[in-house]
């Protein structure tokens, strides 16, 4: 889940679960806010683990690599 996803469950479920204060019959709208709220927060959790995991593999492979090589001779053999 992208972490601007994430950031409007945690906004949405917030907005029920503080601020509307209606009646529905059969449905809690706070119980509802109460779990948007907390699957935003576990997916901006797992959204930073696996954006800064990757971000780590991803400079630890670089550094295995050489320098790159030249591609062309240098002008002074023609």
């Amino acid at each position: 889940m992208p972490i601007g996803t994430s950031l409007v469950l945690i906004a949405a479920g917030a907005i029920l679960h503080y601020a509307v204060t209606a009646h529905v019959s059969g449905i809690d709208i706070q119980v509802v806010g109460t779990i948007l709220m907390i699957v935003g927060i576990l997916g901006l959790i797992l959204s930073l683990v696996y954006t800064f995991l990757l971000t780590d593999r991803h400079k630890s492979s670089q550094a295995d690599y050489e320098a790159p090589t030249q591609r062309y001779p240098p002008r002074d053999r023609y």
